[in-house]
């Protein structure tokens, strides 16, 4: 089964580059290496030399991620991919993801399955950077299944999906039909996909030793930074789905004064509401 390891990436040039450094370890390796690049030409020099590097435009509105992931999938079936295996750009596969989702592939071939690797987030890196051989110390992220080598966890919940390390054979993904490029920039794209993936009647599957490692950046919590783009693709969810995702970073900003709910979802608070809602908590 020909595989492809498909990346979208903005910037983070060091992740990409440590990336590559452990898809170089992956055994037995990918057949085929595909970044997209997203109105980032310097990536072409961080990448090694058998990488193929597709450039795709970006929006005023936001990054197109769903418009990138289907043009990587789209570049791995021109190479002849069977299984199609995305990665965040922050993530360093173990040395095992390969063989770990061809073998699940193949054992869910009657069975169409969106197939999920655990994830561990790592610490910030020492001086000397991540050791990759020490990967595997790192406990994997507790709010999902997270099956030892060798062993499958099917039937998921959808709304666990997510979308920094799976797989999804040549077969299934024209079932589920790719991403929906409505979406720009951060937020739901992913889980809109998942659902896609259940109205086809596509099973989520949890694959041990699928493993990734999720590099340490800087954020916030919620995402302050992603806030219009999670209202306005939430919008867009809500419009095709009749519910809001990312329920919980929606309260935490409300819990900040940032948005409110109304009856048609979710708004930013408007500094005049924000002045009001000040007097009207003064005067109780």
């Amino acid at each position: 089964m020909s595989a492809a390891v498909i990346t979208v990436a903005h910037g983070r040039h060091g992740h990409l580059r440590r990336q590559e450094e452990a898809i170089a370890r992956l055994d037995p390796p990918a057949d085929h290496r595909i970044v997209v690049a997203l109105d980032d030409p310097a990536i072409a020099s961080v990448t090694r030399p058998d990488t193929v590097v597709v450039e795709q435009a970006v929006a005023a509105d936001g990054l197109p991620l769903a418009a990138a992931r289907n043009a990587g999938a789209a570049t791995a079936r021109a190479f002849g991919a069977d299984l199609f295996v995305f990665l965040d750009v922050d993530c360093l596969p173990a040395p095992g993801l390969i063989q770990a989702y061809r073998q699940a592939s193949g054992q869910l071939a009657s069975q169409p399955s969106l197939l999920s690797g655990p994830v561990a987030y790592l610490p910030p890196p020492p001086a000397d950077g991540y050791d990759l051989n020490d990967l595997d110390q790192h406990p994997f992220h507790s709010g999902r299944p997270a099956p030892g080598p060798g062993e499958l966890v099917s039937g998921g919940d959808h709304r666990l999906f997510w979308s920094l390390n799976f797989a999804v054979s040549r077969i299934v993904w024209d079932r589920i039909g790719g991403f929906c490029e409505d979406y720009r920039g951060y937020g739901a794209e992913d889980t809109d996909f998942a659902m896609l993936a259940r109205s086809a009647g596509v099973d989520l599957a949890w694959v041990g030793g699928a493993a990734a490692y999720h590099q340490w950046h800087p954020t916030t919590n919620p995402p302050r930074q992603h806030l219009d783009d999670i209202l306005r693709n939430g919008s867009t969810y809500a419009q095709r789905w009749g519910t809001w995702p990312m329920e919980g970073w929606l309260e935490a900003f409300a819990e900040q004064g940032l948005i409110r709910r109304t009856g048609a979802g979710w708004v930013r608070v408007e500094p005049a509401y924000a002045a009001a809602s000040e007097v009207a908590d003064d005067q109780k």
